[in-house]
């Protein structure tokens, strides 16, 4: 049988093939990943409990029935109850330079596009978080949860815009606010939302008054902040460990003149194809993308992890003998 030259369509399956094993195989990245989701589904169920007794302690559950009671009998004058997920919080137990008390305070948005960072404007911190911990949902509508993860360091360009777009309209993400909050949302994010809402005194936008609690408590809910953080990092390193391999894969997959020198780089990365849809031959020459090569180097690219100190001391004592 004739060899079978390679062209774009059968470059594009091929890499689709392969790029498909990596975003599911198990590694160490990826399982850093699913870990840090599981953490967070955990801290989000302590953590609101104790966002609902800090809330309550301000805005007592007797005290919120009186005043709607109060607006079934006045009208809008007394439409000051309402459902939120965000709030302020804040302690007086700091103190400065000059030993005199002071205030610590933060926004905290319990919704799925809320800030990682303290404050109640839009960015897309919050969106990475959304993307990150609805991946398979978002995997599931031939989407790309990954958009913003691939384009960490790129400004905004159409084809971030045209998946981060189609994103938001398939959680349900309608405000086009620069406000985290999303009172108008839909689908998956409402769902979402709906689970972390309190009744709050106030009539500003996030009851922005803040709302009094203790040191301890505030170190909790800062803990839980950092824990949807970790979510959106160990997604990253995860991608990035992705976008490595597919960066060589393609340039070795350019490099290749035959069918058979790209299957031959699937099977060496362990990937099973069929016999009868290819020929074995030789590498193009180019000896950094031989099958094997590059092969060896995709993988060298994942499971990474920083040496504890038991085997850097191993490394230096080898390299010593050696040396």
């Amino acid at each position: 049988m004739s060899k079978i030259r390679m062209n774009t369509e059968l470059r594009n399956k091929l890499f689709g093939k392969i790029k498909n094993v990596f975003e599911n195989e198990d590694t160490q990245e990826r399982e850093d990943y699913l870990q840090a989701r599981e953490n967070v589904d955990k801290e989000y169920k302590s953590t609101f409990e104790l966002a609902r007794q800090v809330v309550e302690r301000s805005y007592p559950p007797e005290d919120v029935a009186t005043l709607r009671t109060f607006k079934k009998k006045y009208g809008d004058p007394c439409d000051v109850v309402a459902k939120d997920k965000c709030f302020y919080f804040a302690h007086n137990e700091g103190v400065d330079d000059e030993g005199e008390k002071t205030e610590t305070k933060s926004h905290f948005d319990f919704g799925l596009f809320g800030n990682l960072n303290g404050t109640e404007y839009n960015s897309d911190e919050g969106r990475k978080f959304a993307y990150a911990y609805l991946r398979e949902d978002l995997k599931a509508l031939d989407l790309n949860p990954d958009i913003l993860a691939q384009q960490d360091k790129n400004e905004n360009n159409p084809h971030k815009t045209k998946h981060v777009d189609l994103n938001d309209k398939a959680l349900g993400k309608t405000s086009s606010t620069r406000y985290s909050n999303d009172s108008d949302s839909n689908g998956m994010t409402k769902t979402f939302d709906d689970q972390f809402n309190l009744d709050v005194i106030g009539t500003s936008y996030c009851r922005s008054r803040a709302i009094a609690c203790t040191q301890d408590e505030y170190k909790i809910f800062l803990t839980w902040r950092s824990a949807k953080g970790q979510v959106v990092a160990k997604h990253q390193t995860w991608i990035d460990s992705i976008v490595k391999q597919c960066d060589q894969l393609k340039i070795g997959l350019r490099a290749y003149r035959y069918l058979s020198e790209g299957i031959e780089l699937a099977t060496e990365l362990g990937i099973e194809v069929e016999e009868s849809e290819l020929i074995r031959s030789n590498s193009t020459g180019l000896t950094i993308y031989n099958p094997s090569n590059l092969a060896s180097m995709i993988k060298g690219m994942k499971n990474n992890r920083p040496l504890t100190v038991a085997e850097k001391i191993q490394q230096r004592e080898a390299y010593n003998k050696a040396n």
